[in-house]
């Protein structure tokens, strides 16, 4: 009866079938949206939702210390795995394509230690370090902010959800992360320590990716009989802009376009997609 009285002031506010656009109150809104989402949540995690939950959590029992760290850490592992697979590829094969412009210009060819230390090495390496970073610093600041209905990548819009909770409200939790116990300074930048991560992490890059463009812009320049540059003023080249706006297109793109397709498309049991089940204008 109270779940019925609630809603029936919703709907005297003009909440009416999820149609928040004539409500008058945002916070009716907001009530009705959160039940109705906790409603949808309930519906999803019962029946195979938690077959699946209690498979994985047979699996992790009956794994041993190794198999349990593996199995509890394995998306980091897949990734790092295949980030050191390929980039041993990248090193091998630029230290061949790399000897091979040298023997069209009669030069003697490198080892791959002394390939590591070349200007080409560390531009093309810092170079897209750069644009995957500042992608993702980026996309951290605009979801805080930005919002796109439906897509699984936005906060939802009318729902109330868990990372806008102020965290000074967690202080006396004795589980929170120490910053946010002690709260003040520490607490203000642990607000942001995402995004101040991984835009540091840009800016030291894109700092590599100016140094080692640098020094391979520099060797060009001499073998044509020109002059060196410094890292500043290779920055100011518009072949340094011109490396740099040519991976940050890319990176906004497929941002963008992930963003908009989770919309309609769906992948059965990733996180990074919305439930199939799920109506196409829900958040997740």
């Amino acid at each position: 009866m109270a779940g019925s009285r609630r809603r029936d002031d919703g709907e005297r506010e003009g909440v009416v079938d999820g149609d928040w656009t004539g409500a008058r109150n945002p916070r009716a809104v907001v009530e009705v949206a959160a039940r109705e989402a906790e409603d949808d949540t309930r519906a999803r995690t019962a029946g195979s939702a938690r077959e699946a939950a209690a498979r994985r959590v047979r699996r992790l029992h009956t794994a041993g210390p190794a198999g349990r760290f593996a199995y509890e850490n394995g998306l980091s592992l897949a990734a790092f795995a295949l980030f050191l697979l390929t980039f041993v590829g990248q090193v091998l094969t630029g230290a061949a394509n790399y000897n091979a412009e040298r023997r069209d210009h009669g030069a003697p060819p490198l080892s791959v230690p002394a390939y590591l230390r070349t200007g080409a090495f560390v531009e093309a390496t810092a170079e897209n370090w750069e644009s995957e970073f500042l992608q993702m610093g980026i996309f951290v600041l605009l979801t805080a902010w930005l919002y796109q209905r439906g897509s699984s990548e936005s906060k939802p819009i009318e729902e109330p959800t868990e990372v806008d909770q102020d965290p000074a409200e967690s202080r006396g939790d004795r589980g929170a992360p120490g910053a946010v116990r002690r709260g003040g300074v520490a607490l203000a930048l642990y607000r942001h320590s995402l995004s101040l991560a991984l835009l540091a992490l840009f800016a030291i890059s894109m700092t590599l990716h100016a140094a080692g463009g640098a020094r391979e812009y520099s060797e060009e320049q001499r073998q044509h009989g020109g002059a060196a540059v410094t890292t500043l003023g290779y920055v100011a080249t518009s072949r340094f802009w011109f490396e740099s706006f040519q991976n940050w297109q890319s990176e906004f793109l497929s941002v963008g376009l992930l963003v908009v397709l989770t919309i309609w498309l769906r992948e059965q049991g990733s996180p990074q997609s919305k439930p199939v089940a799920a109506r196409t204008d829900d958040a997740e």
